[in-house]
């Protein structure tokens, strides 16, 4: 792993692939997280006498629209960096390319949302090259995108004969190592959310790697049914029952302990002011819903999570959006918190979770979190990352 430490970018020109897509609200960015996560690569270049230009996506244009310009950021970005930021109107036409050639020192060139050519998502090797014309060198600081392989995420890096691992990349790359190559023993792995069927190939990959898993939100619906017991209307996948006792199975031959909820908090409907009831997860009502962790379950999950060493979170434990059935996602953070704060690394990743650890204002209370939803998944899959194997 080549990184921007073992370089020197004075007078140097670097492109850098950033992962600006971050979520905007009445023009304004509701949560910088991923802008904040390039500083310190923006800044080990311009201090070393570099310069940058900046590639990115912005939503899902399917043209040029106007409510994707990177225009909308700029001022965000200028405000985290505490720099000027020029920006360009253009990608590889004559507006970047002059830009580009009059970059100084230190300075920082935001180009146009790369998506508005539908190059960049087709993986146009021409595109890629004529984007690389811009700049001496290449970083990729992008995990959000790392598990694409589009033109400035991964086709671009053959046209460079240095290239590197940003330091948000780097930071990606080595938290996930840590949780499935190098843990700390007891490895735990808590997977919640509501369907079993999107979470199969990271249990197959992560049951092989650690000593505990937990199983909570929707999905341990699925597990209870599976082992014969009444669920009521939880949601559960009936298409995944024989999985489901495959996944147990497996976790006997591999030696590993997996934790289903002993009971759950349900309620008459879907919504945060129905009535509640406490039932065991294995002989729940029929008129009524899991929607979060009980206090046994709690009880059982926080003695898990104490003794862990290295913790992986991925996906809550029930519906936290709704303040009623937010308890269990909220007690495992505080977990989660006092087990980190006791010496285990615990890596969150997946959307939900972080959201949860944002929600419940804990994201400094974790070893790491991770600014990759989709890039994340396919990593606790086992899978190589094409943005991350075009670096090595």
């Amino acid at each position: 792993m080549r990184t921007i430490d073992q370089f020197n970018f004075k007078d140097k020109k670097a492109l850098v692939r950033v992962d600006f897509n971050v979520p905007i609200d009445n023009n304004r960015v509701t949560d910088n997280s991923r802008i904040v996560a390039a500083k310190d690569t923006i800044d080990k270049v311009c201090n070393d006498g570099g310069s940058c230009i900046l590639v990115s996506h912005l939503g899902r244009p399917q043209a040029a629209e106007k409510k994707y310009s990177m225009l909308n950021i700029l001022c965000e970005v200028e405000a985290v960096f505490n720099r000027k930021v020029i920006l360009s109107k253009d990608i590889i036409g004559h507006d970047s390319t002059s830009k580009a050639k009059n970059l100084k020192s230190g300075q920082i060139l935001l180009l146009e949302n790369v998506r508005f050519h539908k190059e960049e998502t087709q993986g146009d090797i021409r595109f890629a090259e004529e984007l690389s014309k811009l700049a001496d060198c290449f970083i990729n600081d992008a995990f959000g995108t790392a598990h694409r392989a589009h033109a400035s995420t991964t086709l671009v890096a053959q046209f460079f004969k240095d290239k590197f691992f940003g330091k948000c990349l780097e930071s990606e790359v080595k938290s996930i190592r840590k949780v499935l190559k190098n843990g700390e023993k007891p490895v735990l792995a808590i997977l919640g959310g509501a369907k079993i069927s999107t979470k199969i190939p990271i249990l197959k990959n992560i049951i092989k790697i650690a000593d505990h898993i937990i199983i909570g939100g929707g999905m341990a619906f699925t597990f209870a049914k599976a082992l014969g017991g009444k669920i009521g209307l939880s949601i559960h996948e009936d298409s995944m029952l024989e999985t489901a006792k495959e996944i147990l199975d497996s976790s006997i031959e591999n030696n590993v302990k997996i934790h289903l909820p002993i009971d759950v908090v349900c309620s008459l409907e879907f919504s945060n002011s129905s009535t509640r009831k406490i039932f065991d997860i294995m002989n729940i009502d029929n008129n009524f819903q899991g929607m979060d962790a009980g206090p046994k379950s709690l009880d059982l999950f926080k003695n898990v999570v104490l003794n862990a060493k290295t913790i992986l979170w991925n996906g809550p434990l029930g519906v936290f959006e709704f303040s009623n059935f937010s308890n269990g996602t909220k007690m495992l953070g505080k977990f989660i918190s006092k087990s980190t704060k006791n010496g285990a690394f615990s890596l969150v990743g997946g959307g939900d979770s972080v959201s949860a650890v944002k929600k419940l204002n804990i994201e400094s209370q974790m070893s790491y979190v991770s600014t990759g939803g989709g890039a994340m998944l396919e990593s606790l899959e086992g899978k190589n990352l094409p943005g991350i194997s075009a670096l090595l």
